[in-house]
């Protein structure tokens, strides 16, 4: 499996949030990040990444994003193994990480509970909706960006509510490049305390 970060809860885990990353950026500066969205039952997972090459225009290499979506599986059935259902799984990720976020998620076999996806886009988006698998019709999708982001277009961030069956809640922040700020965080922790609850 990839080499991961791991942040665990303070009470007994009954979740877990894998997020993944940007280019640039390692598992332990999400780590941070996601301390402070933290809720006691849930474990949080930040892969460091592997390096797919991206060109300008936010291309990824698509044998490298299948390949990174099956190493990412294979985190999720890890955790599955390890007592974490399926539908107690959000998968994560600003950035490249978002990207491939959507398309793990939405490709996977097992239902997840839902994606955080920030800053992001749906890679390899002319797949879909034939790509997905029967679970992205439940799957609840909270998508954020800046709205000076200059990475990213917008059409590129809409287009995932537009070509795939799951719901999904789109925020854009004023004055925001392509960053977080903390109302997305607060957004953050509030989907996942929805999607997550204590049991």
């Amino acid at each position: 499996l990839t080499d991961a970060a791991a942040v665990s809860g303070a009470e007994r885990e009954t979740a877990a949030v894998s997020f993944l990353y940007g280019l640039g950026d390692t598992g332990h500066s999400w780590a941070d990040a996601l301390s402070t969205v933290r809720l006691p039952h849930v474990k949080s997972i930040c892969p460091h990444a592997p390096r797919i090459p991206v060109t300008l225009n936010m291309k990824m290499d698509e044998a490298g994003i299948k390949k990174a979506a099956e190493n990412i599986k294979a985190l999720i059935e890890h955790e599955m193994k390890n007592g974490i259902p399926a539908n107690r799984i959000v998968l994560g990720g600003f950035s490249q990480g978002g990207a491939l976020s959507l398309y793990t998620a939405l490709t996977c076999p097992h239902p997840l509970a839902g994606i955080v996806a920030l800053s992001c886009w749906l890679p390899l988006h002319r797949a879909f909706p034939q790509a997905a698998k029967g679970s992205g019709k439940g799957l609840t999708i909270l998508q954020c960006r800046g709205e000076l982001d200059p990475m990213v277009p917008i059409r590129f961030g809409t287009l995932t509510a537009v070509v795939t069956p799951a719901r999904v809640q789109f925020k854009i922040y004023s004055g925001v490049m392509h960053s977080c700020c903390p109302q997305e965080m607060a957004a953050v922790k509030e989907f996942l305390e929805k999607l997550l609850p204590s049991v």
